[in-house]
């Protein structure tokens, strides 16, 4: 690695956390030097011990799936019990080997019967996969994983709830698998659930997502933290392996049971739940999710703004239940309608009636439904930018040209990105190299394709400066995960939350 790479690292990490990791060193410099030092010293040591101590475990995981069922439960017999112990024994000493020398366990672990469901937060690291070896429950995960080798095995050994991508209704399938597990009366293994869906630099909790809660029976939640801060928050294996010395805390929390109302409303439950984690961690909440996170840390040529509001029409998308499953076909389809208005502002009822939607307060007055579609397509697809471009430029060219103008280019980025205003003159004189007045989608294409990065060259000019994901080293961060999404009033935040969701 790079002296320079090294720096940029050490900077990424600085600013996403406010820490400042290089605090107990004279300089950056000499942190950096001394990760270079790691790098080729103790860390192939410890990766060495940690492969080895896997393929140890290998053959006991195997001995003890061979002939176990699936799909029902099956007395733990004396050998697998053994085999039970020395795997937790092998997993610690991979763990020890990996700088994890102490282990804070804090709180009681409750019984199967008394919480069958473990919602662990917040979800920052490979290594929070201590809890899992540690206590051996199930977790969800692809079913993918079951197939790779070594590591397939050690997973069907703990029995996880597996989740095939190619299955359309693996969503369901899941849920339906931990209620069955959950309601069975303590005889299968506890389920352990990372409920944010997501890695975060654990400075907030984000949304949960309501899998955990849907069963409606009593969790323990469990929260982690890392003491040392130099490095609490790294996300990354070999930074990770690099230090002398890991620190991790455990601590199970009191057993939560749900309310009645709770049970009828998963999202109150979850909601709730993570109040009391938040409070056990001193750390804020956030009404964002999994999916306004993708949305913000996307990787495209638009990189989306600090000040955009496609987050929040992300939260109308799905509280309308708008965002499509078949997203390319159902975005094409209103990428036609939208044409054939010309521009045209629907009213508030024609609106609804456009969207198959009852008429409500969520809804605005008008507007242009090319816009919507951008926006919506965006939301759909934020990695596809020349995609969203291709569905804007259908919807705005003439078609006598097939191009637009330089007024119409500008409304299709300012939806694209968000923001209210937004000067492309510079970007449409670089396309418009022959002064027509119009452009077409392969002029745009082809341009972007021979300036990659046009958006910061052309586009990103004061206050409107592009969002790269939390790893900008001058970016300030409200919460951690991207800039600006801390709502101002935590409290009224989760209380519309909840509102939203009876």
């Amino acid at each position: 690695m790079t002296a320079r790479k090294m720096y940029s690292t050490c900077n990424c990490f600085r600013s996403v956390n406010n820490v400042g990791f290089c605090s107990p060193f004279k300089s950056e410099n000499c942190f950096c030097k001394i990760i270079g030092l790691m790098t080729v010293t103790l860390f192939p040591i410890r990766l060495l011990i940690a492969a080895f101590m896997m393929l140890l475990a290998w053959p006991f995981a195997f001995l003890a799936s061979v002939g176990r069922s699936e799909t029902t439960v099956e007395p733990q017999c004396l050998w697998r019990r053994l085999v039970d112990i020395i795997l937790r024994v092998i997993m610690r000493i991979m763990w020890f080997a990996g700088g994890f020398h102490w282990i804070t366990v804090k709180g009681q672990r409750a019984l199967p019967r008394e919480a069958p469901i473990i919602t662990l937060a917040p979800h920052s690291s490979y290594f929070d996969a201590i809890p899992v070896t540690m206590t051996m429950s199930s977790i969800v995960m692809k079913a993918e994983s079951k197939d790779i080798p070594v590591w397939g095995t050690l997973i069907k050994y703990i029995r996880p709830v597996f989740v095939s991508r190619s299955d359309q209704n693996s969503r369901k399938k899941t849920v339906e698998e931990i209620k069955r597990r959950a309601h069975y009366g303590g005889d299968w293994p506890q389920v352990m659930i990372f409920p944010e869906g997501t890695c975060t630099n654990r400075s907030c909790l984000i949304t949960f997502k309501p899998g955990a809660f849907i069963p409606g029976v009593p969790v323990q939640p469990v929260v982690i933290r890392y003491p040392n801060k130099l490095v609490r928050f790294f996300k990354i294996l070999w930074l990770t392996l690099c230090q002398l010395h890991n620190e991790f805390v455990i601590e199970f929390l009191p057993i939560y049971t749900p309310s009645e109302e709770e049970k009828r409303n998963p999202a109150l439950f979850a909601v709730n739940v993570r109040r009391v984690m938040a409070k056990a961690l001193g750390v804020p909440i956030t009404d964002y999710s999994f999916e306004d996170c993708q949305l913000a840390m996307a990787e495209g040529q638009l990189r989306l703004p600090v000040d955009t509001c496609l987050l929040e029409f992300a939260k109308l998308v799905r509280r309308l239940g708008l965002k499509p499953q078949n997203t390319e076909k159902v975005l094409q389809e209103y990428g036609n309608r939208a044409r054939k208005l010309e521009g045209q502002k629907l009213a508030l009822e024609d609106f609804a009636h456009f969207l198959d939607v009852p008429v409500s307060d969520m809804l605005h007055n008008s507007m242009d439904i090319r816009e919507y579609v951008i926006a919506l397509s965006v939301v759909c697809r934020p990695a596809k930018t020349l995609e969203t471009m291709k569905l804007a430029f259908k919807m705005f060219e003439a078609e006598e040209d097939s191009a637009i103008t330089e007024s119409e280019l500008a409304v299709v980025l300012k939806t694209a990105l968000g923001v209210t205003h937004l000067n492309v003159s510079r970007l449409f004189t670089a396309i418009d190299v022959d002064d027509t007045g119009k452009i077409t989608f392969d002029k745009f294409r082809g341009f972007v394709e021979e300036n990659p990065d046009f958006a910061d060259d052309y586009l990103h000019t004061g206050s409107v400066g592009p969002q790269s994901g939390p790893c900008t080293a001058n970016s300030k961060t409200a919460n951690g995960i991207c800039p600006d999404f801390s709502p101002k009033d935590q409290d009224s935040s989760v209380d519309a939350l909840i509102k939203k969701h009876n």
